[in-house]
């Protein structure tokens, strides 16, 4: 029997977000993102002082990505069957938080998903909906 992966990895999220239109890898926060014409939609944020492990050490792996709105950002956060989490530091902002280690905790479709609206919530309204015209013609 083939051994079959369940969960998602960085490699996943990194190519979700390289295929969209008009990405390219610049910065925010001065860290690495993704970006559409200069908007981030993932951010791989340096540790902060807002986001602790369990020792007090500062979180090294913690990712932002971008949700379309407040309510987007709350259901992913309070949904028990995803990593998202959120701080103080991000109160008003519309992202959600996630640590690297975690998204093998996520299916890679679901992964892609939140990727996909990340950089729908960024993206230039003609570029996004021509990107999803062109998904509903495969389809």
């Amino acid at each position: 029997m083939a051994n079959r992966r369940t969960g998602s990895t960085l490699v996943d999220l990194r190519r979700f977000a390289e295929r969209l239109p008009e990405v390219t890898t610049g910065t925010m926060w001065d860290a690495e993102a993704y970006t559409v014409r200069g908007k981030a939609f993932v951010v791989f944020r340096t540790p902060r002082p807002d986001a602790l492990d369990e020792a007090g050490e500062r979180l090294t792996d913690v990712i932002v990505l971008c949700t379309p709105d407040l309510e987007a950002k709350e259901a992913l956060v309070a949904d028990p069957g995803t990593p998202f989490f959120t701080t103080p530091h991000f109160d008003g902002y519309k992202g959600v938080l996630v640590r690297a280690a975690h998204l093998d905790q996520m299916p890679p479709d679901e992964l892609e998903e939140v990727v996909v609206e990340a950089w729908l919530a960024r993206a230039p309204k003609r570029v996004a909906k021509a990107w999803l015209v062109e998904q509903e013609s495969e389809g």
